[in-house]
């Protein structure tokens, strides 16, 4: 479990232990399970990185919603997260952090398109071998916190944990245009473990 986790389930268990003392059992149920899920919430479970040359790992569990082509040719795959995904994100490459950068804006449900364009948003710039990569954490309507732990500057290895997402959201991650993708709409993927696509 991240360390964020602790700010959630301490109180949680506090006031469980609380009510449960005062012999109100309902509420002590209620808040025991709540901690209980914040610690499902808050897992970070161990992830196998693929170590061949030149792959792109998702940066996030969840389901992949829509991969479309920016107006300069890049591609881009956005990862739609519900409350019961993993929530910690990875870095899908190796490389530098080059920039990191935080747009305010609203929270419209994350499985919407219109989401990637105006919800508050963390947007990563990362400097690989190949070619940049750019990683965007995406506020939804329940998830209203996008944290990154890293800075930039920072080297950044494929699979290393950089941030996470608070409650139901969306990653995008732009690749070059010349990168082959190896995923389809629909596919279910794993952050740090399942292949994106390839740098040529």
């Amino acid at each position: 479990m991240v360390k964020e986790g602790y700010r959630f389930i301490i109180p949680c268990l506090i006031v469980g232990i609380l009510c449960a003392l005062l012999h109100f059992a309902y509420p002590a149920f209620l808040f025991f399970v709540l901690a209980a899920f914040m610690g499902f919430f808050f897992r970070n479970p161990t992830r196998v990185i693929p170590k061949a040359p030149n792959l792109i790992v998702s940066p996030a569990d969840g389901k992949v919603v829509k991969i479309s082509r920016t107006a300069g040719g890049e591609q881009t795959l956005s990862i739609f997260l519900n409350i019961f995904n993993v929530h910690v994100n990875r870095s899908p490459i190796a490389g530098e952090l080059r920039s990191l950068d935080y747009q305010r804006g609203k929270f419209k449900a994350a499985f919407d398109d219109e989401a990637s364009r105006v919800n508050e948003q963390n947007i990563l710039t990362i400097g690989g071998e190949g070619a940049p990569v750019v990683v965007r954490q995406i506020a939804g309507l329940i998830a209203r916190r996008v944290v990154c732990w890293k800075k930039p500057g920072d080297r950044l290895e494929r699979g290393e944990l950089i941030g996470l997402i608070r409650f139901g959201s969306r990653v995008d991650v732009t690749v070059p245009e010349h990168a082959r993708i190896r995923v389809k709409v629909g596919d279910k993927v794993q952050g740090g473990s399942s292949v994106l696509g390839e740098l040529a």
